[in-house]
């Protein structure tokens, strides 16, 4: 979702910024600006509904500045155009602000102004918060205590960075629901909302916590409270190499993303399988073994793929830890006033680490006293600093909109998770043994799949090509196949707008079964375990019914009851939602670019959702 960057220092600001917004494109935007504050203090402005590389192409050629702001937007307050792009600024130009979340009562603050004679350009809730900035400005206040003024009457979430043409080589910045890190160079200041936009610069770095504004010189920081109270961050080093946004020879990130799977499987296994004593070492749960056998039962929250990687870790713990385990939507878990239980342990999960509703989620449950671990990829991330211990998947940077190695990887930790919890509890060493070699093995066997490709890609364009008769698909599974259909369906509603439905296969005859006819097609994941002859029989209801079926199965389907199969290896059962989805992936990849979609940048998508 939107991406804010700042810059103070000696450089020429906006190459700076325009570097970091690059950086950034991957959270997804419609529109990106700049803007800088000369040293004779005079702002400059440009913004359109453009990419980035567009916006730099057109930048003038005097827009020279030590300081300034950038943002690439995703409108939440008006359509995607010039106009709504940020920064926003007031009447008289003397105020610049960039802002990520929502400003819950914007339209009483802009009646407010509009009353004080205040003529609005845009239909964003962000020029409210200029405006209201230079109000306090132009009554004699510093622009410190111009923002905190302003923020005390803001209701909603924030991530903001202004500038004022009467502070040259002054940034104030303020967070609170949505992120924002801060920078520390040799005599320069960076900041983000999230690390990557500034790592080639520096690798110190200040995260600031809800509630906490900065005011950002060459020199330094000082970071503090609405009340004015300082807060004394000190700055830590992150962990994260300079990545080069490449595809490295695919067509897409997307493709990419796919390829990288059995490399990012690795990383996330590597060092914490124990052959000897047949269980996984986890570092991070800050949870020893006797604390861990008092757990009772384990709630996983999530949104999006995320949900459907928690619902298939229920499945693993419940299978090896023998402990009652459920997913739940981060989402929807926060509003419901959830009773929070001393024997519950929630697991909180998040590619980005920053996604807004599990983020509120994670503090609604400390809040009530619980104990919360976070699975996540982003080192440093708001979810990670708030959980009290977790698991990194080290996955590496996910760039494209559809989630793909991050929601294997994410699996997989479940899996380690699974395991160390197994063995804690009553998993034998034996049974231990069997998934520790089954977790190495995955790298191999996800290669096999990848080697596929071709033929999924023409099955792919296939069933694309005739979708436009019933404009959907249907995905089944049953117990350990259903979340596999569930996320296969997300993939190919969001990348490639086909409408999908995932129903559990057990279901289709008590409804969905009238759907069923030539027009529309399922996708059946059918692994070879105990439920593999109902799920045949399930096939037959469908193809009884002139309905055309494409099974993934571990081995070949009867055509009589399957048109076609994608054959996957085998692996321990618990482990076999990792594999079943890899064709799945491929499956959506190639659908979307058979209809020419835009597989990287869906539309109305973003990486990282960071509102409400």
């Amino acid at each position: 979702m939107c991406g804010i960057v700042a810059y103070v220092g000696p450089q020429d600001a906006a190459p700076v910024l325009l570097e970091g917004l690059q950086r950034l494109e991957y959270r997804g935007y419609d529109s990106a600006g700049v803007a800088v504050v000369t040293r004779s203090g005079a702002l400059k402005v440009h913004k359109a509904k453009l990419r980035v590389a567009e916006l730099a192409a057109s930048l003038p050629a005097r827009f020279k500045g030590t300081s300034g702001i950038g943002h690439t937007r995703w409108a939440t307050h008006g359509e995607p155009n010039d106009v709504n792009a940020h920064p926003h600024t007031d009447t008289a130009e003397r105020i610049a602000v960039v802002h990520n979340g929502v400003i819950e009562n914007a339209d009483e603050l802009r009646a407010a102004l509009a009353a004080d004679g205040v003529e609005f350009r845009s239909q964003t809730d962000t020029e409210v918060l200029a405006h209201l900035v230079a109000q306090y400005a132009e009554r004699g206040a510093g622009l410190e205590e111009a923002v905190r003024s302003t923020l005390r009457r803001v209701v909603g979430t924030y991530g903001i960075a202004v500038v004022d043409v009467s502070e040259p080589g002054v940034v104030v910045v303020a967070r609170n629901g949505s992120p924002l890190v801060l920078g520390v160079g040799e005599k320069e200041m960076f900041v983000a909302s999230d690390v990557t936009a500034f790592v080639a610069y520096t690798r110190q770095v200040v995260h600031l916590e809800d509630g906490e504004l900065a005011v950002v010189r060459a020199s330094g920081y000082r970071t503090f409270n609405e009340e004015a109270r300082a807060t004394h961050r000190t700055p830590s080093e992150v962990d994260m190499e300079v990545v080069e946004f490449d595809t490295a020879g695919h067509a897409h990130f997307l493709a990419k993303e796919i390829h990288e799977q059995p490399d990012a499987v690795e990383r996330t296994l590597r060092g914490r399988l124990d052959r000897r004593f047949a269980t996984a070492h986890l570092g991070g749960l800050n949870l020893g073994a006797r604390e861990l056998r008092e757990v009772r039962r384990i709630k996983i929250l999530g949104c999006g793929s995320a949900y459907y990687a928690g619902e298939i870790g229920a499945q693993l713990i419940e299978d090896l830890a023998r402990m009652p385990a459920s997913s739940e939507p981060a989402s929807e878990f926060r509003y419901r006033n959830p009773v929070i239980e001393s024997d519950t342990l929630y697991i909180a999960v998040s590619q980005s680490g920053e996604t807004y509703d599990t983020l509120a989620a994670v503090k609604e449950v400390k809040r009530k006293g619980g104990r919360v671990l976070g699975v996540v990829n982003s080192v440093g991330s708001a979810i990670a600093r708030e959980c009290d211990g977790g698991v990194y998947l080290h996955a590496g940077p996910e760039v494209s909109v559809a989630s793909t190695k991050a929601f294997t990887s994410t699996i997989v930790a479940f899996a380690l998770l699974a395991l160390h919890f197994g063995r804690i509890q009553d998993l034998s060493p034996a049974a231990g043994g069997r998934l520790v070699e089954a977790l190495d093995a995955l790298p191999g066997q996800i290669r096999e799949i990848l080697a596929q490709e071709e033929r999924i890609a023409a099955l792919a364009a296939e069933y694309a090509s005739e979708h436009a008769k019933s404009g959907s698909m249907m995905f089944i599974g049953r117990v350990r196949g259903f979340p596999v259909a569930r996320e296969a369906a997300q993939k190919l509603k969001e990348i490639s707008y086909i409408h999908a439905e995932a129903y559990p296969a057990s279901e289709l005859k008590h409804g969905p079964l009238a759907l069923i006819g030539p027009e529309l097609p399922t996708v059946a994941v059918v692994p070879d375990d105990e439920l593999f002859d109902k799920n045949l029989t399930t096939l037959g209801e469908i193809r009884t019914r002139a309905g055309r079926v494409l099974a993934v199965a571990h081995r070949e389907i009867d055509p009589a009851l399957a048109e076609h199969t994608v054959v996957v290896p085998k692996s321990e059962p618990v482990l076999d939602a990792v594999l079943l989805n890899i064709p799945l992936q491929l499956f959506a990849y190639h659908a979307a670019l058979a209809l020419g979609r835009d597989v990287d940048r869906p539309r109305n998508l973003a990486k990282s959702v960071t509102v409400e």
